[in-house]
């Protein structure tokens, strides 16, 4: 394997060719002195990572622009002492998580198995840019991806030829739908996938009537009215459930601060990682928060998978868990673009298993599947 040729991962061997740009980072929003590169070092509160750094792989902090200007957050994770030209990934995801935790924990693997791999925060969240904190938006996130492409395709130590990207949860939809626009990503993977468009506007397992979707975009366009008023953002449920009357019940917080008895079970393993010392990060909206309650929006107004026949003759590989709530979206996945689309079901695992249990994640068949579609 080429890849593997161009490593060298024994330890104290010297130099390593890792020329990368680093772009300075915008100080008061991240709590870094400007110019700081945070190599391996927490130099602000809240810098700690839910994953052991592997002693085979240098992280750096980047920073770089978007298409709009907003300034994307990164750490860049590359092998030691590693020489010529190595395939690259962008990686990011879950929804309304940052790159301290499951992206980071992906890209540190991959940059163990011989892949530069940039794990970033989306616009508007985490160490990210954006005036409006904890926004989301699928046509930004899905140009975040596309960023981190051009970031890659710059570093000396990098073939912009062969450049991927991997999605975690929500932003899985978002790396389907920068593929299939952006023909430099030769290939694209997703774990645990959501489509978030779908999510929002149609409810869980599209269960929401005509009736309710109606209801959902008149408590939006309602709560644009008063955050008009009021000169602020507030914070409201992204997925926005009903109460036994049939009306929009929406919460502040995406997780409550503590599980109560009767929790469904959906919400008990979301809040096993994020609320948790196995994943808590207090930059996460997941950990501590919620989005801005007109996030949705956006997600009603732009489908993710419209365009999902533009990724061939390019690959996709889906990675999902036998007992996650999420298997249906990458199986419909599939059935649409067949030809393209490859799904692996790994049994035992639910949604968030996927996130960080290294005995449960494929990274064997991944690393498989980007070693032949990216060349």
């Amino acid at each position: 394997m080429e890849r593997r040729k161009a490593l060298g991962l024994i330890a104290g061997t010297g130099a390593t060719a890792a020329a990368f740009t680093a772009v300075p980072s915008f100080g008061a929003e991240t709590g870094r002195a400007a110019g700081a590169t945070g190599r391996d070092k927490a130099t602000a509160k809240g810098d700690h990572y839910t994953f052991a750094l592997d002693k085979n792989v240098q992280r750096t902090s980047v920073r770089f622009k978007n298409r709009y200007g907003i300034e994307v957050a990164a750490d860049l994770y590359v092998p030691k002492n590693a020489r010529g030209k190595l395939p690259a990934l962008a990686v990011s995801g879950p929804f309304g998580a940052v790159k301290e935790q499951s992206s980071g924990l992906y890209a540190n693997e991959f940059a163990r198995r011989g892949y530069v791999a940039l794990a970033f925060d989306p616009s508007f969240t985490g160490e990210s840019g954006g005036t409006v904190r904890d926004v989301a938006s699928p046509d930004i996130y899905t140009e975040d991806f596309s960023a981190a492409v051009d970031f890659l395709g710059l570093q000396r130590i990098v073939d912009r030829e062969q450049i991927g990207v991997q999605g975690i949860c929500g932003l899985s939809g978002m790396a389907l739908t920068a593929a299939a626009a952006d023909s430099r990503i030769k290939a694209v993977a997703t774990a645990s996938m959501y489509d978030m468009s779908r999510s929002m506007s149609r409810g869980y397992q599209d269960s929401y009537t005509r009736e309710q979707r109606q209801k959902v975009v008149d408590y939006l366009s309602r709560q644009r009215w008063t955050d008009a008023e009021k000169g602020t953002f507030a914070r409201g449920s992204h997925e926005v459930p009903f109460d036994d009357n049939g009306n929009v019940a929406p919460a502040n917080r995406v997780l409550p601060k503590t599980l109560p008895a009767d929790a469904d079970p959906i919400t008990k393993i979301f809040f096993d990682y994020y609320r948790t010392e196995r994943g808590y990060h207090p930059r996460s909206i997941n950990s501590t928060t919620a989005w801005t309650a007109t996030t949705p929006m956006s997600f009603f107004a732009f489908r993710q998978m419209t365009n999902i026949d533009m990724l061939a003759p390019r690959k996709a590989l889906l990675v999902a868990g036998a007992e996650a709530h999420s298997l249906y979206y990458s199986q419909d996945v599939q059935k649409m673009a067949p030809d393209s689309v490859d799904l692996v079901v790994v049994p035992g695992a639910d949604h968030v298993d996927l996130y960080d249990r290294k005995d449960l994640i494929p990274f064997d068949k991944l690393d498989e599947f980007f070693t032949k579609n990216l060349t």
